[in-house]
């Protein structure tokens, strides 16, 4: 009768376990020096030796010549054990054992010495199923069992046994098996086979096991089965239903050519072929996990469970996108997975989801949009995509870039020009000049051109702004610039803003101006509209309709009728930085314009 490869080269001894390396030694050296536990919890995902390792351990405990880490195969024992025939080896699955009553006969069958061997082993697999009633019962027994026995408790989901009985064993985490050494164990069984199957056609097995011996050999079966002696990687992921990188990457190379189009064939093709697109969208964000593990190594590394060679070709395609890419694209795919478990409609959903990845790649991050607004220099409506190798033009600010320049670092929206900059000047220069007044803390000396004209042309109110601005008390200074003066013999009127009333009301504001002028003078205070008539005086809606701009698209501002013809208006949207918001957004309206003292 066939036995299928998974139980035909199940190790037999230590030396033939792969990976485990913590479990094999510390196991020899408890048998080497005879410090054997009577109980032992082996964890870990499935298919990754707990049960092998736990007849493993019996072999080498009752072997005629032990005990011993090298059992002889040869004797009763060790042939019955590997047979799983053992009178003294009892091995019990809890998933169908699991209630009281089979713990009750576990407890009087423990009382009984072994009939021939030197141990009596229980082996009980999937031990979380046992239930908590079950465990009370085997509490006692399990804490202090006859020296003939040993508990081996495996189990898939440890967190699920008790505290209780935890404590009372030795408890080992069997760790998902390493893929080079997957990969080389499939090597040597095909041999042993005479089986013809290249390194990609492992790698695909390899992959298809996610770690686990056992799913691994039993695709390596099912592949024999039906491709027989000579095994090749496109038939076996058609036979398992895994994509190839060629498949998945149509998506990334549709995505680095911004091609909407291609998402809807690539969809249509799946539909077509009878593909699961849950599965796809599963196999699509691993594919992005690894493109971003590849692009972050920067070179072959052992997160990725891939050959060398399709390491290279996760490589070639990573470099097209930047670290912040991927990881926006891996988030979009596990979030459309996660919508496809419950969908009505699959297909709708991936191809909404595909087209959400093309869209993300257009979007301008909004840091270099604000930068923009506020900065020296107007960005450049280029290309939606800048590769992360690509060199940026001085001057010209990046349309896609994982981060911003170094040669063009955004500039502080303070920054942005006014309408009457110093020395008439109101382009680049000019903001250039206004970036200079700035006082020890950092703040802008003057906020435009308006207050600094009016405090000028009025050397009292100049020389009040000043004491201020020295004193540190940069906020009653902004009250003062914007407010008109005055002046008598006897008294001082400020006419402030209703927005900087509360400023010029503390008490530092009249010992500055009492300081200044040399002599107690008295102060009155109105609200009023104040001395400048910037664009701080009226307050600009602006409705954009997108925040992605096509490649191409024209660097000009939309022709917006004003919704008011009245100074106020005018005068915002002739103001610099609104004009530029235009230029970055040109589809950009301006609804409304409201005068902040009204």
């Amino acid at each position: 009768m066939y036995q299928v490869i998974a139980r035909k080269y199940r190790p037999q001894t230590f030396s033939e376990l792969i990976s485990q390396e913590h479990v094999k030694t510390t196991l020899e050296n408890a048998i080497r020096q005879n410090r054997i536990a009577h109980g032992y919890i082996f964890s870990g995902q499935r298919g990754t030796g707990k049960t092998t390792v736990a007849r493993i351990l019996a072999r080498c405990l009752n072997c005629e010549q032990g005990p011993t880490i090298n059992p002889c195969g040869k004797c009763a024992s060790c042939l019955e054990i590997a047979g799983g025939s053992a009178v003294d080896v009892i091995e019990i699955d809890a998933a169908s054992n699991r209630g009281i009553n089979e713990m009750r006969e576990l407890r009087e069958n423990v009382r009984y010495r072994p009939a021939r061997d030197r141990y009596k082993v229980f082996i009980v697999d999937e031990a979380h199923q046992i239930t908590n009633e079950a465990f009370n019962a085997l509490l006692k027994t399990l804490e202090e069992p006859p020296e003939w026995v040993v508990f081996i408790l495996c189990t898939t989901e440890s967190h699920k046994i008790p505290a209780t009985i935890v404590s009372r064993c030795q408890q080992f985490s069997f760790r998902s098996v390493d893929f080079a050494e997957l990969v080389g164990r499939m090597e040597w069984i095909v041999k042993q086979e005479g089986i013809e199957a290249d390194a990609e056609t492992l790698s695909v097995l390899a992959q298809a096991g996610e770690g686990s011996v056992r799913d691994s050999l039993s695709a390596l079966d099912q592949a024999i089965a039906c491709c027989g002696n000579r095994l090749v990687a496109s038939e076996v992921r058609t036979l398992l239903g895994m994509f190839s990188l060629d498949s998945l990457g149509e998506v990334a190379s549709a995505l680095a050519a911004s091609e909407t189009r291609r998402m809807f064939e690539v969809v249509a093709e799946l539909e077509s072929n009878g593909r699961s697109l849950q599965h796809f969208a599963r196999e699509l964000a691993r594919y992005f996990r690894n493109l971003l593990v590849v692009r972050i190594a920067r070179g072959e590394t052992r997160l990725v469970a891939a050959s060398a060679a399709e390491q290279q070709r996760l490589a070639a395609v990573a470099s097209q996108f930047s670290e912040e890419d991927l990881t926006r694209y891996l988030q979009l795919t596990l979030d459309l997975f996660r919508d496809l478990q419950s969908s009505l409609q699959p297909r709708l959903h991936l191809e909404i989801g595909l087209l959400r990845l093309v869209y993300a790649g257009r979007l301008q991050p909004i840091e270099e949009a604000l930068a923009g607004i506020g900065g020296s220099r107007l960005p450049s409506l280029g290309p939606p995509k800048t590769l992360p190798s690509a060199s940026t033009t001085p001057g010209a600010f990046p349309a896609k870039s994982g981060q911003p320049s170094s040669s063009n670092p955004p500039a502080p929206r303070e920054a942005a020009a006014r309408p009457n900059g110093p020395h008439g000047s109101s382009g680049p220069e000019g903001i250039e000049d206004l970036e200079g007044l700035r006082d020890t803390e950092g703040r802008e000396g003057l906020r435009d051109a308006a207050g600094r004209e009016g405090l000028e042309g009025n050397s009292t109110r100049s020389r009040i702004h000043a004491a201020l601005i020295e004193a540190k008390l940069t906020h009653v200074a902004d009250a003062v610039e914007h407010s008109e003066l005055t002046e008598s013999a006897s008294e001082l009127i400020f006419t402030t803003p209703k927005m900087y009333q509360l400023y010029v009301k503390q008490a530092e504001f009249g010992a500055t101006v009492q300081r200044v002028l040399g002599r107690p003078v008295k102060i009155a205070i109105k609200i009023g509209a104040g001395a400048a008539d910037g664009v701080e005086s009226g307050a600009v809606e602006v409705e954009t309709k997108e925040a992605s701009r096509e490649p191409g698209a024209s660097t000009q501002p939309s022709a917006v009728p004003a919704p008011r013809g009245d100074e106020v208006t005018t005068r915002a949207l002739a103001h610099p930085e609104v004009r530029r918001f235009q230029e970055i957004f040109p589809d950009s309206q301006v609804r409304k314009v409201r005068n902040l003292r009204e």
